[in-house]
């Protein structure tokens, strides 16, 4: 979400429509493109997980974030600390999250609300009750977070099975609307599809969007009120891509996805040259099953061993890249970098890293990298919706 926000990073050429977005070009060749700087830049970002933060650092280091402005620590924990009087949280116009997604998926146990992981990721103890601090119900502290920073918009992603259980979209939204004794307009949240944005997996994520209305004008909390938003004020990025013959360019696939990158054994990239080494399971679990070259790739999850799914089977397994075969490749799962470009990462992104000759430096595994991969929003679906609301900032707040 944080590179997709500030822009500036490659894409495929065909993962952007030059009809809809002709000023989103900054260069471009017959494989990449490069997208434009947004008006926004990450000045705080936050997760558990260590190698979250390895890659963070990493990368936005090199665009001027020290390593402090990365917290590696609960959220739970950040907002008892502000509120024991702690400067936690920087001043901020934006505020985005993606809560623990598990919990609503429905390839998970969707547990919800009810969730019995606690905030730090393990499980809560015998007999303990889930709360506001466990992980179904860590959208309430990002809405703490918000309700301390009172940014002008904030952001919040989750998967499309939130939508489909019980009340939890209308119960999180009313929540949110409540930040500030009703200081923020809430729009209805809307599921997007990976695809139509170019990028090349079946992805779909709910989009929260909230606006601080002490900042708007009076023009746009009318129309942003309204249950059908007109085309000028609507907060959701327009579609890019689609399928027969509807006007927009045609989806990504994986193949176009995957150009220019060699097999593992003759790569220098590790990110490329490591991969899940767990062999085929069976056509009966998730996982198991071979990408469609000509296709959309498979939803990235973040995870490792016997869950990413394969590159290329083998023919006793069903394997249909004979030619591959022929040529005496090997079975074997997608690489990081193959989970990264299906999930539009740039290359220049490290998810596989070594620690430097003195032992210290980020180190980050190929577990890790399958990991932080799969837990992040496809940087061009985070910049659609950053460029429409950077569209739109003029028309929604006061100036000043």
């Amino acid at each position: 979400m944080d590179l997709g926000f500030e822009g500036d990073f490659d894409v495929l050429s065909h993962s952007l429509n030059e009809d809809v977005h002709p000023d989103w070009i900054e260069r471009k060749d017959s494989r990449w493109a490069r997208l434009p700087s947004t008006r926004f830049k990450a000045v705080f970002a936050n997760d558990i997980m260590p190698a979250a933060r390895a890659a963070w650092v990493s990368f936005f280091g090199s665009r001027g974030n020290s390593d402090n402005d990365f917290v590696l620590e609960s959220i739970v924990d950040l907002v008892k600390r502000h509120k024991n009087g702690e400067k936690v949280f920087p001043a901020a116009d934006v505020v985005t999250g993606g809560f623990p997604c598990q919990d609503f998926s429905v390839a998970g146990k969707r547990n919800g609300f009810n969730s019995h992981k606690a905030h730090h990721g393990g499980l809560l103890k015998d007999g303990d009750a889930p709360t506001d601090g466990n992980r179904g119900k860590l959208y309430m502290w990002m809405r703490e977070v918000i309700d301390i920073v009172r940014p002008k918009i904030f952001i919040a992603e989750n998967v499309k099975g939130l939508v489909s259980l019980a009340d939890a979209k209308k119960i999180i939204e009313n929540d949110f609307r409540s930040i500030g004794d009703g200081g923020y307009l809430v729009v209805d949240a809307r599921v997007l599809f990976a695809p139509d944005y170019g990028v090349p997996q079946t992805r779909e994520r709910v989009i929260f969007i909230g606006f601080k209305k002490s900042a708007m004008t009076k023009a746009a909390i009318k129309e942003l009120s309204k249950v059908e938003l007109s085309p000028e004020y609507a907060p959701y990025p327009i579609k890019t891509h689609g399928k027969n013959g509807d006007g927009r360019k045609s989806y990504v696939t994986v193949k176009q996805a995957l150009t220019g990158l060699s097999e593992p054994e003759a790569a220098n990239d590790l990110a490329q040259k490591w991969y899940s080494r767990a062999k085929w399971y069976g056509d009966h679990c998730q996982g198991q099953s071979e990408v469609d070259l000509d296709g959309l790739g498979p939803t990235i999850r973040a995870e490792h061993h016997g869950n990413i799914e394969f590159r290329r089977l083998s023919l006793k397994h069903g394997g249909r890249y004979e030619s591959e075969l022929k040529k005496g490749l090997t079975e074997r799962r997608l690489t990081v970098r193959e989970c990264a470009r299906i999930q539009t990462f740039p290359d220049n992104f490290e998810f596989v890293r070594k620690p430097n000759g003195n032992g210290n430096g980020h180190s980050l595994s190929s577990s890790d990298g399958y990991r932080v991969v799969g837990n992040a929003v496809p940087p061009l679906l985070a910049f659609h919706v950053a460029w429409r609301l950077q569209e739109i900032w003029p028309k929604i707040f006061k100036k000043g």
